[in-house]
């Protein structure tokens, strides 16, 4: 297990602890992914969410049809004009989900050594004794002591709204289980689990792909979570499904790691895909709660090895109903940060929970908190160790920009881009300061009219610790010369010096292409 990187050079006072942290532009450098849902869609709501932190919008189609997710995005875009505070879009599939069926709605109470029957038949009314699902094939992969959790949205872990069932019958399509917990279900939506129990339906469903196809070639997502990933297969042919689909061949796939299934396969899963999503409200299911911390730190570790970003949830609940995290959960946040994650989704929280904004302010100052003590230097030796020699000509560079900016205590890195490649192998290495990824558009055509790249490119890197994009002027080449690099640079310093973020006398690591040649140069500002 990889320790933690965690920087204490010297014993704190601990007065000192309870000094306010100094303001500053970008408040954390991990980021935060907020999940839009009925407390979190109005546009003063969003606004809120934009301003706390909030730098990728979830939308969940568990629940709530398409027309539902449009009216928060508008909302969002909206939302978006008014902060001027750039945001990704995330689509969360549904996947292998399987969900209790509640056609009426009414709570549904459910005593501790009480029978009730699992059946697929979904004409039938859901009471404490008979739940309807969608799945014709429960009765078919399990077996008399198998257990079974039901849960509330996404798996809040209450004891008050999710329940544990252990089979003790299979008959015919239906199957009987005892219930292990009292517990009252309370709404339309109850995800059903079966713990480390393949389910033979595909990743990416029919359904799935409607949505996909409709809503998100409207809007152009620029990240899809790939829920229940079970192997790099899954990962291939939703790749293929997307390049089916106009610009979405641009679309970043995050692999969701739902099950021991997904556990088992994450080497193969991390090559394929773009990116992790830990979801560690099923893996607290499949996996023995001992056992889900180490999971988390190897897994996280090996995204940072191989410079994927590494997305971590479920770290808040209590903030669905609370203004206030508890102590392990506030612990937890900055763990996750220590950890090496790049950014902190929260589902619940901000799906259904009371305080949306507040959630992610206080989980932003965890982060923030939590960076000021990450041992850069540790990370950096380790993750140069690993990689190797010899390094590709572009990581080298990148690296030598990390190392220079720290050395010379630089207030900023800016590094020039087309396809987001060299940004995200500087953020690969974590400096402990912001890098603005200066976006420079490439212009294609198709023999009938010209369009720009680079949007996606931008938005993209908003889910990246430490890189904060800026598009540039797409009358520059991403290949320029001199002259023209330096017009860019300069309009990157005036958007750094107007946000706060640099300073008079300020020393700037620049990483950009001139020509066939990869430059870093250190810059310090007179004026």
């Amino acid at each position: 297990m990889v320790s933690n990187h965690l920087l204490l050079e010297e014993p704190l006072r601990m007065a000192s602890i309870l000094e306010p942290s100094k303001p500053n532009f970008f408040p954390a450098l991990t980021k935060i992914v907020g999940t839009l849902g009925p407390k979190s869609r109005s546009v003063e709501a969003i606004s809120g969410c934009l301003q706390a932190g909030m730098s990728v919008a979830r939308f969940d189609f568990s629940w709530g049809d398409a027309g539902f997710h449009q009216e928060s995005l508008e909302n969002l875009r909206v939302a978006i004009k008014s902060t001027k505070k750039l945001c990704a879009l995330m689509l969360d599939t549904v996947g292998p989900e399987l969900q209790v069926v509640n056609k009426t709605e009414h709570p549904i109470s459910l005593e501790e050594n009480s029978t009730v029957i699992l059946t697929p038949d979904q004409d039938k009314e859901a009471t404490p004794n008979l739940l309807p699902i969608n799945f014709t094939g429960l009765s078919e992969a399990v077996k008399t002591g198998d257990t079974i959790f039901i849960g509330q949205y996404l798996f809040t872990g209450s004891e008050t709204t999710s329940v544990w069932l252990e089979v003790t019958e299979v008959k015919g399509k239906d199957v009987v289980c005892l219930v292990k917990n009292s517990a009252t279900l309370a709404g339309s939506l109850y995800t059903l689990h079966v713990s480390q129990i393949r389910i033979e339906l595909p990743t990416l469903t029919d359904k799935d792909k409607e949505v996909i196809s409709t809503w998100g070639v409207r809007n152009n997502i620029d990240f899809l979570s790939l829920s229940y990933t079970r192997c790099a297969e899954d990962i291939k042919l939703a790749r293929e499904f997307l390049s089916t689909l106009g610009d979405l061949n641009q679309t970043l796939i995050f692999a969701k790691i739902d099950n021991v299934e997904g556990m088992t396969h994450f080497d193969e899963i991390l090559e394929a895909a773009d990116g992790i999503i830990l979801s560690r409200g099923n893996l607290g299911i499949d996996l023995p709660p001992e056992k889900v911390f180490m999971f988390q730190k190897e897994a996280v570790h090996k995204c940072n090895m191989a410079g994927k970003p590494a997305v971590v949830t479920r770290v808040v609940d209590s903030m669905a109903d609370n203004l206030r995290p508890t102590r392990a959960e506030a612990t937890d946040v900055a763990n996750a940060v220590l950890d090496g994650s790049d950014a902190i989704l929260l589902g619940a929280e901000t799906l259904r929970g009371l305080y949306p904004v507040e959630t992610i302010s206080v989980v932003r100052k965890i982060c923030a908190e939590a960076e000021k003590v990450y041992n850069q230097n540790l990370y950096f030796k380790k993750t140069v160790k690993f990689v190797g020699e010899p390094m590709s000509h572009l990581e080298s560079i990148a690296s030598s920009a990390v190392r220079a900016a720290i050395k010379v205590k630089a207030s900023v890195i800016i590094c020039f881009t087309s396809s987001g490649r060299a940004a995200r192998l500087i953020a690969k290495y974590r400096p402990t300061m912001p890098v603005i990824s200066v976006v420079v558009p490439r212009v294609k055509t198709n023999q009938l009219r010209w369009t720009f790249t680079g949007a996606f490119e931008a938005r993209q890197s908003l889910i990246v610790r430490g890189l904060f994009p800026m598009l540039a002027d797409p009358r520059h080449p991403s290949e320029s010369t001199s002259a023209t690099s330096e017009s860019i640079l300069k309009v990157a310093l005036e958007h750094g010096k107007a946000s706060g973020l640099i300073q008079t006398h300020d020393r700037v690591v620049v990483f950009q292409k001139i020509g066939d040649a990869s430059v870093v140069k250190i810059i310090e500002l007179d004026q």
